[in-house]
């Protein structure tokens, strides 16, 4: 039975919550995460459920005929505001970034990982993403196709829930799903391939995936062509002197399944880093693009190194004649307002109450600490260590979280992250101990209950934001060389600034990729119950939004001949 109409925004109404950005350094959602990731990790270690799959349906797929529309988005499942703004964007019939340039809604959706936030589970997809998509295309008339490929927030639950809402063939909204795994390969018109594969935590690619497909691909000819989409793009880490691991992982599987088959990798596609990032083969064809841009908070895009080494030297599957160098093209945002907002970390004590109330809470315990060691009058060494043991644990915590904070944070490991993290504990602790001396004057001058009222409420207040404003600080510091870059900007959980890729295969069977941005989401909207049944729930209240080219529409020859002397399509 189809849902009426919400009359409101309500949940009664609309079947589900309405959900704000997740604001990443709150401490209920850094604990959460936190234990998440581990178990995840257990799961994938012993109870991998790749290896599980292998009693699922292992079906090739295939979509269009003569031509194909198709879309790519990832990193979505966020706040309602930007999750719905590109969902709206993706299920309206046409949209058109440049005058006189239509570009009809596409008949297949590929959502390239994390479809939510902060973790999965079932209630996080209906209110986070399968309500919002619903609300953005209730009833089409032409009913498209839904595709998706796991994230590692998806993986936070060992895949169970990504499985329930992706590989039933139940509806997503107006989208229609059809895969049975976590990874699928569908056959496109004119010899085209997209190639989804899981290589979440292990990196590896197991077995059962493995097998699916070579059965799945078995259709491939000499000179195909292949979209491969990845839950990561490793290829910016690895051809940045960082750890090759994963892009090991990827190459393995184009030496073992692909290229056998005499096909070719012509374009990776991937989420994970939410902002938009392509890097063109030098004197090739080539493309390597990041687009995480469908709803989660904004990442940095100055840090991008300007070109990449692909396969990295120190690759185990490495080949001399086969290193090419792939060269930043665009980002999305650009480098210098990527630097801008960085600066907007100093909005972190309002835009992370939370976070405010976790440094009140810890200066206001290492003062009554210290303060209990100053008024104590210890009797001997028993005494002073009885005194100020408290207060050594406080201290001792608040290093090893610094350390701790750094480390986990940090782009590449190293030395380098403790020391930043040890320095980073030692400014905490001067704001502790510079408080302190305050507290203890004042306490020789003053009342006790005027010392009592000023620990218990200027504590919390002004040094528990002065002691946020420095993790802020320290965030802004660090990022200029590395460190914690991804806490620099998810502390801020910028909404703006979203996209996705609309991929076009002709009937002459060239791939033309269009990369759309979204500037601004919309943050007003209102319910449309009288409207046409096909028509979103959920409109702006005011104000449309607009889409535009990030940059010139990408086109890809499916087969170059080797020196670029031909292109045959």
């Amino acid at each position: 039975m189809k849902q009426s109409r919400p009359s409101d925004l309500s949940e009664e109404e609309l079947g589900f919550r309405i959900r704000g950005p997740v604001r990443w350094l709150l401490p209920s959602v850094l604990g959460s995460i936190g234990v998440k990731a581990v178990l995840s990790g257990i799961f994938g270690a012993y109870a991998d459920k790749r290896e599980l799959q292998s009693s699922l349906p292992a079906d090739g797929y295939r979509h269009g005929t003569d031509e194909l529309w198709f879309d790519f988005v990832a990193d979505l499942g966020d706040g309602f505001d930007a999750t719905y703004s590109v969902a709206s964007v993706l299920a309206a019939p046409s949209i058109e970034p440049v005058e006189g340039l239509p570009l009809p809604r596409a008949e297949l959706l590929v959502m390239g990982g994390d479809q939510v936030y902060p973790a999965a589970s079932s209630t996080a997809y209906e209110d986070r993403t399968k309500g919002p998509y619903r609300a953005a295309l209730p009833e089409p008339a032409n009913q498209p196709t839904l595709f998706a490929l796991p994230g590692n927030h998806d993986w936070y639950d060992g895949l169970t829930a990504f499985l329930r809402v992706f590989a039933q063939q139940r509806d997503v909204g107006g989208w229609k799903t059809e895969q049975g795994r976590s990874y699928f390969a569908i056959e496109l018109p004119h010899r085209w391939w997209l190639v989804a594969i899981d290589t979440q935590f292990s990196g590896y690619i197991d077995a059962p995936q493995l097998d699916y497909f070579r059965a799945a691909l078995a259709g491939m000819q000499e000179g195909d062509a292949v979209i491969l989409c990845t839950p990561t793009p490793a290829w910016v880490h690895a051809g940045a002197g960082g750890d090759p691991h994963m892009y090991d992982t990827i190459r393995f599987f184009d030496r073992e399944i692909i290229r056998p088959l005499g096909a070719v990798t012509r374009v990776m596609l991937s989420g994970d880093a939410h902002h938009y990032a392509r890097y063109a083969e030098r004197d090739g064809s080539g493309q390597r693009i990041t687009s995480g841009g469908g709803g989660a908070f904004l990442s940095a895009t100055h840090l991008l190194p300007s070109s990449l080494t692909l396969p990295p030297k120190v690759s185990r599957v490495a080949d001399v004649n086969e290193v090419a160098t792939y060269d930043k093209v665009q980002t999305y945002p650009a480098a210098k307002d990527s630097k801008r907002l960085a600066k907007g970390i100093y909005r972190l004590p309002v835009r992370n109450s939370g976070f405010w109330g976790l440094t009140a809470a810890l200066q206001t315990v290492l003062a009554l600490l210290v303060q209990f060691g100053l008024a104590a009058e210890p009797n001997g060494i028993f005494g002073v260590l009885s005194a100020w043991t408290p207060a050594a644990f406080g201290v001792a915590f608040t290093v090893v979280a610094g350390v701790l904070f750094s480390r986990f944070g940090l782009v590449r490991s190293g030395w380098a992250a403790a020391v930043a993290g040890f320095l980073h504990s030692l400014a905490h602790l001067a704001l502790m101990v510079a408080w302190a001396a305050v507290l203890f004057r004042l306490s020789q001058e003053a009342a006790d209950w005027i010392t009592v009222l000023v620990t218990l409420v200027g504590t919390p207040l002004v040094v528990g934001f002065v002691d946020a404003e420095l993790v802020a600080a320290y965030l802004l510091i660090a990022g200029k060389f590395g460190f914690n870059v991804n806490e620099l900007f998810a502390g801020q959980s910028i909404e703006d600034y979203k996209g996705f890729l609309r991929l076009h295969i002709s009937h002459q069977g060239e791939l033309t990729i269009y990369p759309l941005k979204i500037p601004k989401v919309c943050h007003t909207w209102k319910a449309e119950p009288n409207a046409s049944p096909e028509t979103p729930w959920i409109v702006p209240d005011g104000e449309s939004l607009k889409v535009a080219l990030i940059e010139p529409p990408i086109k890809v020859p499916r087969r170059v001949i080797a020196n670029d002397t031909a292109a045959v399509l």
